[in-house]
């Protein structure tokens, strides 16, 4: 197995404050549940979409060849674990290819789902579930 690239996130602040990718990024973090949450701040669920949508989605366009639109939604709920302790991620995913029916859309998200890392990170988790779903133009951001 070859390393094709490897990055690194810190986080010493916990739920409030900022996260870093080392010579990159600083993420202002704030948990969802707090009295007051900063709009301008992420939390783990905002990111756990963007990281697994994008991947996603970039794994979708690559099978499609960049021919056709393909967008990715994702909904991430935070849940109190069953059973406890502490809480638990229950997650949606949504994919659409336009001009494909259905059933080929369903084909596509299989494909895309087998190949994307991050899917291969969550596919056994018993909260996550896929979905394939109609274009919209509208949800796609176009």
């Amino acid at each position: 197995m070859s390393l094709r690239y490897r990055t690194e996130a810190i986080n010493s602040d916990g739920g409030t404050g900022t996260a870093r990718v080392t010579e990159g990024i600083a993420v202002p973090v704030a948990s969802p549940l707090s009295a007051d949450p900063d709009p301008q701040a992420s939390n783990p669920e905002q990111l756990l979409a963007l990281a697994w949508s994008t991947c996603l989605n970039a794994t979708a366009q690559s099978l499609v060849k960049r021919e056709r639109r393909t967008a990715v939604r994702i909904e991430v709920g935070l849940h109190d674990a069953e059973p406890g302790p502490g809480y638990e991620f229950h997650v949606d995913t949504y994919l659409s290819a336009e001009g494909l029916s259905l059933a080929e859309t369903e084909e596509l998200l299989a494909a895309a789902h087998a190949r994307c890392p991050v899917s291969k990170l969550l596919h056994a988790a018993s909260t996550v579930r896929v979905h394939a779903e109609e274009f919209s133009a509208v949800r796609s951001g176009s």
